[in-house]
């Protein structure tokens, strides 16, 4: 069992100790942190967003949540059962103080998670979240009095999150209807089974197959939206005539597409797509991290824009965004973040997008995917012994390769032409992360495995 706090928030397994879980004394602990934070931040509104996902412990967890804030004197507002990107948006439909996402995410049943938001409903940046910490530390929280405590109220927030995307000027209602498409979506039990649908009745999609969107929590495979979890839509898909498949995670923020014959687009190429469609209509730059396909730079100098890259981590990604104006972005687990609508990653606008993209021209999914440059990306990682200075080594592998291009703002990336390799240490154990692109996955392994080697004679 697990318990990790990071400045993104707090993760971890239900059950067992205090301190080494996520337990109800370490979600009051964490949540008292947060408020008291938000409170040093001289907002004139006092309402808190709170949402959560579909799994098992949510409505718990939240009471403790909701309850905490009141008791620090907070209004706040309950989304109940919703999406990652509903709940930032909320922040700034009702400019409140800041939002917490009950979710873990891709994670299984036995894990949730406190995702933590500041008024702009994007997540708090680095330095907010080493304060957050520090507070929770010393545990020196001053409540407020019978008085001033705060209420509580319950909102939905569906169909202003649906009709903001229906606004943006890219959405092509019309185009999607007349195009009568067919739709799977596979939306792991969670409030993906509710949101989805009822953004692809509002965009005219008629022919839905709903697979696993009774939003109970009970995760009917590991809600990782990765190829070997997804055989029930694949399988629908290639029984029945569907022109597009949509796979979500349980908290709504990232996309998967499978295509008309059943073949998975791979989630890097979700960003791709929807960025594709965004330059051929405007121009722009684009950011993906720098694990993310190399293809995403392809597509958008065709398009004639600029593309950066960001460290890893959705708060990185939407910084550089900002910094290079960039006008679609995001990373290469399926997560779209569009500024036209707001910062954060949101899958429902990718699926409004993508459709849109469809419909518009006329391509079916696989004639869409088969326009891209096709690479493949092999994910490996090394373990370490505890005693190693892993900076000492990225550092050793930089120098080693220093004719090439390198990358020093997340880890160790290196340029190989066409190629590139990209280690990153992990925060929470003794590995690094190697992350290879080719053009074929042979050729990513076998650059993946040359890297492995260096660093065994390295550390031999």
């Amino acid at each position: 069992m697990t318990l990790i706090t990071s400045i993104s928030g707090i993760r971890g397994t239900i059950g067992g100790q205090v301190g080494e879980n996520l337990t109800p004394v370490d979600i009051t602990k964490f949540t008292s942190a947060y408020g008291s934070w938000l409170k040093t931040q001289n907002h004139p509104a006092k309402t808190i967003i709170v949402g959560r996902d579909a799994r098992l412990s949510g409505p718990w967890v939240s009471n403790i949540v909701c309850a905490t804030l009141q008791a620090l004197g907070f209004d706040v507002i309950d989304a109940g059962l919703s999406t990652t990107p509903t709940v930032e948006m909320a922040v700034v439909f009702e400019n409140a103080a800041g939002g917490i996402i009950i979710t873990a995410s891709h994670n299984p049943k036995q894990w949730n998670a406190l995702k933590l938001l500041n008024h702009k409903g994007e997540f708090i940046s680095a330095d907010d979240g080493s304060a957050i910490l520090t507070m929770a530390a010393e545990a020196d929280f001053d409540f407020a009095k019978i008085e001033a405590n705060g209420s509580y109220s319950t909102k939905d927030f569906t169909d202003a999150h649906i009709n903001a995307i229906l606004a943006l000027p890219l959405v092509d209602v019309e185009a999607i209807r007349k195009a009568d498409f067919s739709v799977a979506l596979d939306a792991v039990n969670s409030t993906g089974g509710t949101y989805i649908p009822a953004l692809l009745n509002a965009l005219g999609v008629q022919q839905i197959k709903e697979l696993h969107c009774e939003p109970t929590g009970h995760f009917p495979h590991n809600p990782e939206p990765l190829p070997e979890h997804l055989g029930d839509i694949i399988n629908e898909i290639k029984n029945n005539k569907v022109d597009l498949g949509i796979v979500v995670d349980p908290d709504v923020d990232r996309l998967a597409l499978v295509d008309e014959n059943g073949e998975l687009y791979g989630e890097e190429y979700t960003l791709v797509a929807v960025a594709d469609y965004i330059l051929s209509n405007q121009k722009g730059n684009t950011v993906s991290n720098l694990s993310s396909t190399r293809a995403l730079r392809d597509v958008t100098l065709k398009h004639g824009g600029s593309y950066a890259a960001a460290a890893v981590g959705e708060v990185n990604v939407v910084n550089k965004m900002k910094e290079t104006n960039a006008i679609i972005g995001g990373e290469g687990n399926g997560g779209i973040i569009y500024p036209e609508l707001h910062y954060g990653r949101d899958a429902l606008v990718g699926v409004a997008l993508i459709l849109s993209h469809m419909a518009k021209s006329g391509l079916s999914a696989s004639r869409l995917r088969a326009t891209y440059p096709n690479y493949t990306i092999s994910k490996n990682k090394i373990d370490l012994p505890d005693s190693l200075d892993v900076d000492a080594l990225l550092n050793q592998i930089a120098e080693k390769y220093k004719q090439q291009e390198i990358n020093r703002i997340d880890g160790v990336k290196i340029e190989f032409d066409e190629e590139w390799v990209h280690l990153r240490k992990s925060n929470t154990e003794p590995i690094i992360r190697i992350y290879s692109e080719s053009k074929s996955a042979q050729t990513a392994d076998v650059l993946a495995k040359k890297i492995i080697k260096d660093i065994g004679d390295l550390i031999k």
